[in-house]
């Protein structure tokens, strides 16, 4: 039986779920701080720099589904797609699809891998 997964990523965090013959598994990954003299503003450059590490630690999350739904709120989504590209093709090639998604529950995130990937496990 495959496993499915979904992962709900911004700047801050990255919140995974996955279904699969063992039931629903969920995960939070928390974003590295991104150190920035005092009163510097955070440009899009500052977080894909400062990115890297978390985005390492997300693709090794989703190492054990076999299709993966990428979803977010803003451009770390495209981001961390660019990232695995050049460092986890191997997990990028398992994306199915990046949607943009606000700021879902859990419990929604949980539900919309289900009705994605039209599996009956329960939450």
């Amino acid at each position: 039986m495959l496993e499915y997964g979904v992962v709900w990523i911004d700047h801050h965090e990255a919140r995974i779920f996955e279904v699969g013959p063992e039931g629903l598994h969920s995960e939070v990954v928390k974003a590295h701080p991104h150190p920035r003299p005092h009163g510097h503003r955070t440009r899009q450059s500052d977080h894909a720099e400062g990115d890297v590490h978390f985005f390492h630690d997300v693709a090794g999350a989703l190492a054990k589904p076999d299709q993966i739904l990428v979803v977010g709120p803003g451009t770390a989504k495209l981001q961390f797609m660019r990232w695995m590209h050049q460092h986890t093709p191997k997990i990028e090639n398992k994306v199915v699809s990046v949607e943009s998604a606000d700021h879902p529950t859990d419990g929604q995130l949980a539900a919309y891998v289900k009705a994605y990937f039209h599996t009956d496990e329960q939450p």
